[in-house]
């Protein structure tokens, strides 16, 4: 009997899911198991999914559907619905859809092995799309103040032409929650004055594919110290597999 496995999001060509995934597969013996991409421009496709394939026992959500697919859960776990985006969903032998955020786990597991325990600084964090607001509940669990940046102004938000050596002097933590510079647009990056970053700054880029993106290399560049995603992908899987595979 196969059961089934999968990633909603678009694009998703980038993705090392599917093979993160095979591998789990083989190690826990997991015979039957498929792990599949659903490109799906609209999130409005996931009911026809779900109505199409019966084997399937959950998904990953990714860009740019992590906050729209909450319209179609049934129930969501008390950390995804603080944070008001779920990545992982679970399909119940009733058909009832249920919501997790695992990424917030893995964030703040990877976050804590970047800055250490003695970190006392503030940060930045570059978006304010799903993965943004996993990554500002976890700030707020750590006590770290922070500062959202935006292409489009709102009320405590900076918009990038705001960030100056002032800001970035200010924040010794800067994270990249948005998708500029994921591969296959590689030459892409946040418009900030990396020129101002240094040795004591670290950044975080949620991005994992390029292992090195555009914004990681400009700051290590800088003497910053950085991390990329791929760690954090990785976690949130090993989550997310515990969540569709528990008894």
């Amino acid at each position: 009997m196969r059961t089934a496995l999968g990633l909603i999001g678009y694009p998703l060509a980038h993705s090392f899911s599917p093979a993160w995934f095979a591998d789990r597969f083989l190690r826990d013996g997991a015979e039957g198991w498929t792990y599949e991409l659903f490109p799906m421009a609209e999130v409005a496709e996931l009911p026809g999914l779900l109505r199409s394939r019966h084997d399937l026992r959950g998904f990953n959500v990714t860009i740019p559907h992590k906050q729209a697919v909450l319209s179609f859960l049934d129930e969501m776990d008390p950390l995804a619905e603080q944070i008001g985006a779920v990545n992982t969903v679970e399909v119940r032998e009733d058909g009832r859809l249920v919501g997790y955020n695992t990424d917030a786990q893995a964030f703040r597991h990877t976050l804590q092995e970047l800055i250490g325990p003695s970190f006392a600084g503030k940060a930045l964090v570059l978006g304010n799309g799903g993965a943004a607001l996993a990554v500002q509940a976890i700030l707020t669990q750590l006590s770290i103040p922070y500062t959202v940046v935006s292409r489009v102004a709102a009320p405590g938000r900076l918009t990038y032409d705001q960030v100056g050596s002032r800001e970035i002097a200010a924040h010794h933590l800067i994270i990249n929650t948005t998708p500029l510079g994921m591969s296959p647009a590689v030459e892409s990056c946040p418009d900030i004055p990396y020129e101002e970053i240094g040795s004591t700054h670290f950044v975080y880029d949620l991005v994992y594919n390029p292992e090195q993106t555009l914004f990681l290399n400009k700051a290590i560049n800088q003497g910053a110290t950085g991390k990329n995603g791929l760690e954090m992908l990785y976690l949130q899987a090993e989550y997310s597999w515990q969540i569709w595979t528990r008894t």
